[in-house]
Order: structure tokens, then sequence, then C-alpha cells
């Protein structure tokens, strides 16, 4: 079992930064990769940045050039560094750990990212 836990949001301007971090805990050997979804009101969740085991990492278009996913094996950290923002950004954003031998994975709890205009 893997527990993961966000932390970060908040309330920015537009075109301000934010940097979003979620802690693992639990069987972590497991995890294959990692990512950070987000999800508007009345919206579908959606994936912003993944990083893989390996390292690589990928982005949805909306975010390219203005968010960095990054992780720190020794504190089983994992990362989402937001800058740029803009009101479309607003969403419960979720960090979620996807396992080598499949299943529907990990979610954390959610932490609220609000971007007034």
């Amino acid at each position: 079992q893997v527990q993961l836990v966000e932390s970060g949001g908040g309330l920015v301007q537009a075109g301000g930064s934010l940097r979003l971090s979620c802690v693992a805990s639990g069987s972590i050997f497991s995890i294959n990769a990692m990512g950070w979804y987000r999800q508007a009101p009345g919206k579908q969740r959606d994936l912003v940045a993944i990083i893989t085991r390996g390292g690589t990492t990928n982005y949805a278009d909306s975010v390219k050039g203005r968010f960095t996913i990054s992780r720190d094996n020794a504190k089983n950290t994992l990362y989402l560094q937001m800058n740029s923002l803009n009101a479309e950004d607003t969403a419960v954003y979720y960090c979620k750990a996807l396992f080598a031998n499949g299943g529907l994975g990990t979610w954390g709890q959610g932490t609220q990212v609000t971007v007034s205009s």
C-alpha cells in the first residue's frame, strides 16, 4: 500500500507561482511512475504532468513551458512547480502513483489551487 499527501495549494494572483508537494509513504518501491492531475469544477480529471521511474517527463500541452514536475527520492517527495499561472489553472490538483503491475493506481486527497485574475 502507498499513501500520498499533497500540500502547497492556495490562492495566487494571475502571473504568480506555486509549488505543490506530494509525499509518498508505504510500499514506494512498487511505484513505476508518478503524476499530477487536476480537476476543475464540472470538468473531468486530466493529466497535467508525469514522471517515470527513469526520470522521463511528459506534460499536457496547456502547461508546457510553465510547469515543471520533479522528485526528490531521498525525501520520497514529488513536486510540481507552477509558474505564470492563469485563471484556467484553477482546479483541485491530485498526485497519483502508478504501479509496475498495473491497476488503478493510488490517489492523494488533492489540494486546491485558485488563481485570481
